[in-house]
C-alpha cells in the first residue's frame, strides 16, 4: 500500500507532493507476538531477579544498577543515570521521541502476618509471578526493555524514531517528581510517553489528580484530673473530621474520571504527657481531584468548612523534601495534576490501532490511582497513554502478583508502537 502525503514548500511557493511509502504489513504483527512469546522465560527471570531486591523510595540503587545490566544485555545504545537517580536508556536515532516509564520503587511490606510467601523471594507457577513489586510496577520495566529488544531483532527500528526507556524513582512517595526532573534538568522531552503502570489488560488514557493536605488546630494544654482548665485540641479536631467526611459525599462528579474524594490518612498530636489534655492534633488529608477541580479550590473548600473556621484551623499542602538515593533533594508541593487525553489522540489511536491487530478490541478506561502522568502529562502537555502488565488492585497489596501473559502481551504491543505511530502520522 502507497500512502501519499501532501505538504507545502513554502520557500518555492508550490505545493508539492511527497511519497511515503508504508507497506501495512512490514508490521509483521504475528512475528511480534511470536518474539514476545520465545522471550517469556528471559522476561520472568529478570522480572524476579528485580522483585528480590528491596526497592524502596530513596533506595532504588540496586534495582537500578540491575537495570542497567539488562539495558546493556539487549542491546541499548545509551544508558545513563541521571542526578536524581533515574535510568534512561535510548535507542534510535529518528526525529520523533517516544518514551516508556516505568517508576522502579516498591512500596514496603506491610503486615507480614498477611503474606503467605516471601514478598522478596516470591514465586512462580506456569501463569503468574509473586512478590513485593510484581504488578506495581517492575513488570513494565521488564515488558518495556524486551519491547525494545523485540524492536532491534526484527530489525522494527527506523530513522523515523528514538526510544527512550525510563526507570523512575521515588514515584511511590512523590509521584511525577521524577519527570519533573527529567523535563527539567535532563531536558528530555518525548513527543508521547507510554505509562507501563498496571492497566488490568486494557488501555488507560486519564487518571484523577491528588493532593496532600495538612490541618493543625491549636489547643491548651492542663492537667488531665482538670480537663477544663485547658482547651482540647482533639476535640476540636473530632468536629474537623465529621465535617471532612460529609464533604467527601459532596465533591465534583466528572463523567469519565468519576468523583474527587478525601478522606483522612494520618492524624498525629502533641500533650505534654499521657496525663495531660492535648495542645496540638493534626491531619493528613489525601484528596483526589477530577475535572474541573484545583487545588486552589480543593484548599478553599476544607478551610470554607464551619468548624476549620471556628478553631482558627491551619490549612496548608506538604512539600515533599526527601532525598533520592543519590542524596538529591529536589523539592516540589504536594500537588499532582489531573490528566485526560482524547481517544483521538495520535498516541491513544495508535496504541488501540496495535492492540487490535494482535488481540482484538480493547476497552479505553482510566486509573483509579495516580501515576507518573501527574507530571508528564499534568504538568508538561504531554501526551500519556496507559498500558501496563499487571492489575491496580495488585498495588501496594499483600500477596501481590503478576502474569506471566500480560509481560509477553505489553512486550509485543510495545515493540509495534513506534512504528504504527510514526505511519500514522504521515497519513
Amino acid at each position: 500500500m502507497l500512502w501519499y502525503v501532501y505538504c507545502r514548500d513554502y520557500k518555492h511557493k508550490e505545493l508539492m507532493i511527497t511519497l511515503f511509502k508504508y507497506e501495512e504489513d512490514n508490521v509483521d504483527f504475528k512475528e511480534i507476538k511470536l518474539k514476545a512469546e520465545s522471550y517469556k522465560k528471559e522476561m520472568v527471570k529478570f522480572l524476579r531477579d528485580l522483585i528480590a531486591i528491596p526497592g524502596e523510595s530513596g533506595s532504588e540503587s540496586k534495582v537500578i544498577n540491575r537495570i542497567a545490566e539488562e539495558m546493556k544485555k539487549v542491546g541499548f545504545d545509551e544508558v545513563k543515570v541521571d542526578g536524581m537517580g533515574n535510568i534512561l536508556g535510548c535507542i534510535g536515532n529518528g526525529k520523533t521521541l517516544i518514551g516508556y516509564d516505568a517508576h522502579i520503587d516498591t512500596v514496603g511490606l506491610g503486615e507480614l502476618s498477611n503474606w503467605t510467601f516471601n514478598p522478596y523471594k516470591g514465586y512462580e507457577n506456569d501463569e503468574e509471578v509473586g512478590g513485593r513489586g510484581a504488578s506495581d510496577q517492575l513488570g513494565g520495566i521488564v515488558s518495556a526493555i524486551y519491547g525494545v529488544k523485540i524492536m532491534r531483532d526484527l530489525d522494527l527500528l527506523s530513522d523515523e524514531y528514538k526510544v527512550v526507556v525510563t526507570g523512575t524513582v521515588q514515584e511511590e512517595d512523590c509521584d511525577g517528581l521524577c519527570w519533573q526532573y527529567i523535563y527539567n534538568e535532563d531536558k528530555v522531552r518525548p513527543e508521547f510517553v507510554v505509562i507501563t503502570e498496571p492497566t488490568n489488560g486494557n488501555i488507560y488514557r486519564g487518571q484523577r489528580g491528588r493532593m496532600e493536605i495538612r490541618v493543625e488546630v491549636k489547643g491548651v494544654s492542663c492537667h488531665g484530673s482538670a480537663p477544663e482548665r485547658g482547651d482540647n485540641a482533639i476535640y476540636k479536631m473530632a468536629d474537623i473530621l465529621q465535617e471532612i467526611r460529609v464533604l467527601n459525599d459532596n465533591l465534583h462528579y466528572d463523567e469519565f474520571l468519576g468523583k474527587g474524594t478525601i478522606t483522612v490518612s494520618e492524624i498525629f498530636f502533641n500533650s505534654p504527657s499521657r496525663c495531660a489534655v492535648a495542645d496540638m492534633c493534626a491531619i493528613s488529608l489525601d484528596r483526589r481531584l477530577t475535572n474541573g477541580e484545583t487545588y486552589e479550590t480543593a484548599l478553599e473548600e476544607v478551610r470554607n468548612l464551619p468548624f476549620v473556621k471556628k478553631y482558627k484551623a491551619e490549612v496548608s499542602m506538604y512539600k515533599y523534601e526527601k532525598e533520592s538515593w543519590t542524596k538529591l533533594i529536589y523539592p516540589t508541593d504536594c500537588y499532582f495534576p489531573t490528566w485526560v487525553i482524547s481517544e483521538e489522540e495520535p498516541a491513544t489511536k495508535a496504541i488501540v490501532e496495535v492492540y487490535e491487530r494482535m488481540y482484538g478490541t480493547p476497552k479505553v478506561d482510566k486509573w483509579t490511582f495516580s501515576t507518573n502522568g501527574v507530571s508528564i502529562m499534568g504538568r508538561y502537555n504531554i501526551p500519556c497513554i496507559g498500558f501496563g502488565p499487571g492489575k491496580e488492585e495488585e498495588a501496594h497489596a499483600p500477596n501481590e502478583k503478576t502474569w506471566k501473559s500480560d509481560l509477553v502481551k505489553c512486550a509485543a504491543v510495545y515493540a509495534a508502537l513506534p512504528t504504527v505511530y510514526c505511519k500514522n502520522k504521515h497519513i
